[in-house]
């Protein structure tokens, strides 16, 4: 494969469809046979529950969409950033850096589809220890938004570029002895 479609990229593509769809089938299993949306809440695990929540805003809960402009506003302009990031992880060549783009984008695209169907988020995952939550409610797209930023900054704060080894640049003031 050469050009726009490379390996690597094609794989950022599988993993962010990938990500959409399961995102949307556990939010179906939630609301279906869970029935989440009128029990409200499921004891699992000493440290994890589902907890049915409605987000109507964007991250911890600003920006509330409560009116049909500002649901088409928050739509509009979440699918604006993802088509910053899916045209940002197609010039991208690492596949680390295409993998932590993709999970942003399949997040991206899970939670865009909550809102344009029915005009809010649906959350459920609750981790807790004990009283204290160190998270809001949140879905399996939050979370892959969250786990691709975090990639994203990773490899922005800790790989160096190579531009100037890869070229045998010697740095400025050196010179090369032959």
């Amino acid at each position: 494969m050469s050009g726009l479609f490379t390996r690597n990229r094609v794989i950022g593509l599988a993993l962010a469809a990938f990500v959409a769809v399961i995102d949307q089938a556990v939010k179906l299993w939630v609301i279906g046979p869970l029935d989440l949306r009128r029990v409200l809440h499921i004891d699992l695990l000493p440290f994890f529950d589902l907890t049915y929540m409605e987000n109507r805003g964007i991250s911890l809960g600003m920006f509330q969409a409560n009116d049909m402009e500002t649901r088409w506003l928050l739509v509009a302009l979440t699918a604006a950033i993802a088509l910053v990031v899916l045209v940002w992880m197609m010039r991208e060549k690492a596949l680390a850096d295409i993998v932590g783009l993709a999970l942003i984008l399949g997040g991206a695209l899970g939670n865009i589809r909550d809102r344009y169907d029915l005009g809010y988020v649906i959350d459920y995952a609750d981790f807790h220890i004990g009283d204290f939550r160190p998270f809001l409610i949140f879905n399996i797209a939050d979370a892959a938004i969250t786990l691709g930023v975090v990639i994203i900054l990773a490899r922005s704060l800790l790989v160096r570029d190579k531009g100037d080894t890869e070229t045998g640049d010697a740095p400025h003031g050196e010179q090369h002895n032959a």
